[in-house]
């Protein structure tokens, strides 16, 4: 009995952290960019061997990986800005393969460390790759338990690894920089909330097309949202512009305003500035004459932020001006939203997830005129829609005499 209780003991003691990896033995990487590589082929021999006849029509891509680099990471607030730092706190290593996970061997051959993929936190793919399609990608990092769902993937215009290169003033960290940027986009109603785990769940789907955001860099630091990166199927096929990210959201019912636009009032002599504040949208759905009908019920609570007046104009702002303004922001809305839709019906894509609607409330026409996401395409484009649009101004600011 002694034996046992001893032995039992001694298990207990030894059953620490006899596999645990150590932090700094870890090549932590924070983002990776997916190019499409040119005239660099010797690096990919490791995955494979001979020919390679399934993979002769894939373009071969370059990774770049942006890996932080111990002791060099800021842990507090910076001061005199982060740009000017001597000592960078990443290292970006390129590498090439035919597919992600051979690019990712590739990377392993030359980085001392295991790599570890667990504060991944932006993917960043190039156009040209996009409109290939991500289907190549997007198994392989499904299948990776180490990245977290609430990273973001985006779509770069032009080369992708210019992302990991940057120097933004706000931020040492190029990758956490980016990643801020995109959440503080969602806080502040300039972008719907859309990490790598949604964009997934909506490629998968039957029955709507997934979007990611379009970004560019200005004079190398600063991050320039362009607008939305939509799909039609696995392959990017369309922009929008930064505009049309608002009225997409205001389509979606994302409730936080955070676009404005100017709208002329000749009651004034002068333009407004009016930004959205709140929205809400309603989708009704119907069958006429067998083709699929959207009513779209939209609600914005909005403010005037910027009177554009002439300085001896002598017309103040008054209650039949604010009305008129609230007619002409509504239908200025109804006007660009039709012409949203209408653009990517052309492009036969529906990132707004009317396939949704019409799978839940019209089960029996869906069953029998739609079996999977090309035929939903082709309904799609034939769709008519009606979008009917109210707006409040709350607030009209305040001036001084």
């Amino acid at each position: 009995m002694l034996l046992f209780f001893t032995s039992v003991m001694i298990c207990i003691v030894l059953t620490g952290c006899w596999d645990s990896d150590e932090i700094d033995e870890r090549a932590v990487v924070l983002a990776i960019s997916i190019d499409k590589a040119v005239g660099e082929k010797e690096e990919i021999k490791i995955a494979h061997k001979g020919k390679m006849s399934d993979l002769a029509d894939q373009p071969v891509i370059r990774l770049s990986a942006q890996i932080a680099l111990p002791g060099r990471i800021p842990l507090g607030p910076e001061t005199g800005g982060g740009g000017g730092s001597e000592q960078s706190p990443v290292w970006v290593v390129s590498v090439t393969g035919h597919t992600i996970d051979e690019a990712m061997l590739n990377l392993q051959q030359e980085v001392a460390d295991e790599i570890f993929l667990g504060h991944l936190r932006v993917i960043v793919v190039s156009e040209e790759i996009a409109r290939i399609g991500v289907n190549r990608f997007t198994d392989y990092l499904k299948r990776n338990p180490e990245i977290r769902r609430t990273a973001w993937m985006v779509v770069s215009k032009g080369k992708a690894d210019r992302f990991m290169q940057m120097a933004p003033k706000l931020e040492r960290v190029p990758a956490l920089y980016l990643s801020t940027v995109l959440d503080d986009a969602i806080d502040l109603g300039k972008f719907p909330s859309d990490f790598i785990g949604k964009f997934w769940s909506i490629l998968s789907s039957n029955a709507q097309d997934a979007f990611l955001p379009y970004l560019d860099i200005k004079n190398k630091e600063n991050v320039q949202i362009k607008g939305l990166a939509y799909f039609k199927g696995n392959k990017m096929i369309g922009t929008t512009n930064p505009l049309e990210i608002g009225l997409f959201m205001g389509i979606i019912g994302e409730e936080r305003g955070g676009y404005g636009t100017f709208v002329d009032s000749p009651e004034i002599d002068g333009f407004l500035l009016v930004r959205a504040m709140k929205r809400d949208a309603k989708i009704k759905t119907s069958l006429k004459n067998g083709r699929p009908h959207v009513r779209i019920i939209l609600h914005y609570e909005a403010m005037i932020s910027e009177n554009e007046v002439d300085k001896n104009a002598k017309k103040p702002l008054n209650p039949k001006a604010i009305n008129s303004v609230e007619g002409k922001f509504s239908k200025g809305v109804e006007k660009k939203v039709k012409q949203l839709i209408k653009k990517t019906q052309k492009d036969e894509s529906d990132i707004y997830g009317f396939g949704d609607h019409f799978r839940a409330k019209h089960p029996e026409y869906w069953k029998s005129k739609v079996r999977k996401l090309e035929d939903w395409h082709e309904q799609y484009k034939n769709m008519t829609v009606q979008v009917d649009c109210k707006t409040n101004i709350r607030l009209v600011g305040m001036k001084s005499k």
